[in-house]
This record gives C-alpha cells, sequence and structure tokens, in this order.
C-alpha cells in the first residue's frame, strides 16, 4: 500500500483534463484502446458543451492530475446516476485516493438528489481488485448480464442506495 499524497479535489473541467485522463486510464492497463478513447471524448465532450453534456467530474490533484471519476444522472429516472469511470494512477493506487474520489463524486451526486448509484464492470479476473473495491465501499451486485463484453466476459453491475 502506497501513502496518499497530499491531493487536492475539484469539479471543474480544464483543457489539460483530456491529455491527462487518457494517460491514467491507459496507464493502468484495464482499458482497450477504445475505452480509453471514450474516456477521454468525455472529458472533451464536457470542455465543449458543459452541463448539457450530461456528465461531471470529480479531480484529484497533486498539483498533477492523478485520478479521477465520471458520473451522471441516468435519463429519465429519478435521482439514479451511473459512475462512468473512477481511475487512479497506478504508481500511487491503493493509497486511499480512489475511495475519497468515490465518496466525493457520491456526497456531489447527493447534493443533487441522487439515491441510487450504478457502476459497471468486468467479470474478468484483473477486475477483481476492482470488484473488491467496490464491494468494500458498500456497493452490492445487481445484475449480472452474461457475456456482454464478450463471450466469457460478463457485465457485473453494482448498486449503492445512498
Amino acid at each position: 500500500m502506497h501513502a496518499a499524497p497530499q491531493i487536492t479535489i475539484r469539479h471543474e473541467v480544464r483543457p489539460q483534463d483530456s491529455a491527462h485522463v487518457e494517460q491514467i486510464v491507459a496507464a493502468t492497463g484495464f482499458f482497450t484502446p477504445d475505452e480509453v478513447a471514450i474516456a477521454r471524448e468525455l472529458v472533451d465532450t464536457t470542455l465543449t458543451q458543459g452541463a448539457a453534456a450530461g456528465y461531471q467530474f470529480v479531480f484529484a490533484d497533486t498539483p498533477a492530475l492523478v485520478g479521477y471519476t465520471c458520473f451522471g444522472q441516468i435519463p429519465a429516472t429519478d435521482g439514479r446516476y451511473d459512475l462512468y469511470w473512477i481511475a487512479v494512477s497506478p504508481a500511487i493506487q491503493r493509497g486511499g485516493i480512489g475511495r475519497r474520489l468515490l465518496l466525493e463524486s457520491e456526497a456531489a451526486i447527493r447534493r443533487e438528489g441522487g439515491v441510487r448509484v450504478y457502476i459497471e464492470t468486468s467479470s474478468q479476473p484483473k477486475y477483481e481488485p476492482t470488484r473488491g473495491f467496490y464491494l468494500s465501499a458498500g456497493y452490492k451486485v445487481a445484475a449480472c448480464l452474461s457475456g456482454f463484453y464478450r463471450d466469457g466476459d460478463d457485465k457485473l453491475i453494482y448498486c449503492k442506495v445512498l
């Protein structure tokens, strides 16, 4: 376990965040090139469309960007949110930054009247630490979509009632 560096939390998106988010997500080794491109695209979309894009972010700076979350209200629901992304630079993972980002995101969702948060992830063995992280943060498995991503790779949906 690494000691968490002194971090500053922010919610505003800055132009340089696109490249930094892309670097962090790629460095984790967990995501396909298409997924890395999507992570960057959500930042870019928010930079051009603002709140109308429907994505919100929490960033952790040290002062360099070292982690972030992206979330948004699920359209046509009453207070239900998706946590689309949570990623921390591999060099400082397991130091509490992911937990802090998740708590900050949940607090922002609560302030907006959110009552449930959904997170999806893969059933692949390399995602076991991710699934353990969600369980330890109070999320429960709400659904399993067999073979969703590809044969032998299920989509697990976690939920937490705030």
